[in-house]
């Protein structure tokens, strides 16, 4: 598939959310399917089931290791039909797990591959826009790419009705299949043969360390690493806490929905501030936010002061206020980074992104696992991340 001309900015914003959305739909659309998977598959231990959320961001990490350098030898578009071509295999392993163990190793896989889907778009992206600018269609990327959790549990939830639970995998693969069709019709190929890059590991390593000789590299790794900490421990614990906590087990898509719709105002705030006043003050500006209504809802939880009619309400602005701290922090801390390595953006995209979600995840899971039917040990953990990630922006020099 060639495609006969270049694409507008416009629908390439459109296709590289897309292409993120595959990662989106693949945690988002299984949120309400967590109970089923439960009952069915770990009846004896029910809150196991989150980890079919982490399983598949922790295959995402691993597989991020891999597909920028490869992106960066074979060019962009391979990589990407590979990585799809696998996700809807490891889509067919997942409709036929018959134990949770089989599952979260086909989850595990199917994050792997769905690693190219989300590296190689930003290495796209790098290959044609820099600096202010690459954060300036970031913003637009994940305000469409932020429409897909509005969706995406819904569509699970239609989907859990009208076919069971295992039946979401199947659309995955009608998804992927829908997305690579547009992709190769329409996007062409970034990285010309003349500046693919042998995939020698002398070569990757040499280029791995001078990645983090970068200081802003590694501060803009470790804000990620807290950020998506944050935003990961809060999608295990979500379902259970309006299950559990406020008894909305039913509703739970409806108000998902709600909080992802809300939290586009932080990429509407992001595409109009960046540019004039940087992407360093945006981002302290959204980590200081909700640090600070975190702490205060932490406050009126532990001293047992929160009225209880305001408990939801306070909730649902928590959550938006924490969904929009993504959107304005993420692809500003990316574009920081990218900045001084674009001569190896798929390496240092892939490595990046791998060592952050990695972590993030290893942080996550224990939030997740504390989970005990209210909101506190989530909020806890995530005034403990959003703290740390506004601290290591004090140290980024303007």
């Amino acid at each position: 598939m060639t495609p006969s001309k270049r694409i507008s900015q416009g629908e390439f914003i459109a296709l590289t959310a897309a292409l993120f959305a595959m990662v989106a739909i693949s945690i988002d659309a299984m949120l309400p399917a967590l109970p089923e998977i439960a009952a069915a598959l770990s009846p004896d231990a029910p809150n196991r089931a989150q980890l079919v959320i982490t399983s598949f961001v922790f295959g995402m990490g691993l597989g991020t290791l891999f597909v920028g350098p490869l992106s960066d030898a074979y060019g962009r578009k391979p990589v990407i039909y590979a990585g799809a071509g696998l996700y809807a295999l490891t889509a067919l392993a997942c409709y036929f797990a018959n134990s949770l163990d089989t599952l979260l190793i086909a989850r595990v896989l199917q994050g792997m591959s769905v690693a190219a889907a989300r590296v190689v778009s930003m290495a796209i992206m790098r290959d044609q826009f820099k600096g202010r600018e690459m954060a300036k269609i970031m913003s637009f990327v994940m305000m469409v790419f932020i429409m897909v959790p509005a969706v995406a549990p819904l569509m699970g939830q239609g989907i859990i009705a009208i076919a069971g639970w295992q039946s979401i995998f199947l659309v995955y693969i009608l998804i992927v299949a829908v997305v690579m069709l547009w992709f190769g019709l329409r996007q062409h190929e970034t990285l010309a043969v003349e500046h693919r890059r042998p995939l020698d590991f002398g070569v990757l390593v040499a280029a791995t360390k001078e990645l983090f000789t970068h200081r802003i590299v590694v501060i803009s790794i470790a804000a990620q690493t807290l950020t998506m900490a944050a935003l990961f421990a809060s999608l295990s614990s979500m379902q259970g806490i309006f299950e559990q906590r406020f008894d909305r087990a039913e509703s739970f898509p409806l108000w998902f929905a709600f909080i992802a719709l809300g939290s586009a105002s932080g990429s509407i705030i992001n595409s109009r501030v960046v540019m004039r006043i940087g992407m360093r003050p945006v981002i302290m500006m959204a980590y200081a936010s909700v640090l600070a209504l975190t702490v205060v809802l932490l406050a009126l939880m532990a001293t047992g002061t929160m009225p209880e009619v305001l408990a939801f309400p306070l909730h649902i602005v928590w959550s938006i206020g924490l969904f929009s701290m993504m959107s304005m922090t993420m692809g500003n801390l990316n574009a920081l980074a990218m900045e001084p390595v674009g001569h190896i953006a798929g390496l240092a995209a892939s490595v990046m992104t791998s060592v952050a979600t990695v972590a993030s995840v290893v942080l996550a899971v224990p939030v997740g696992l504390m989970f005990d039917g209210t909101a506190l040990p989530l909020m806890a953990g995530v005034a403990v991340f959003v703290a740390g990630a506004l601290a290591l922006m004090q140290v980024i020099k303007r």
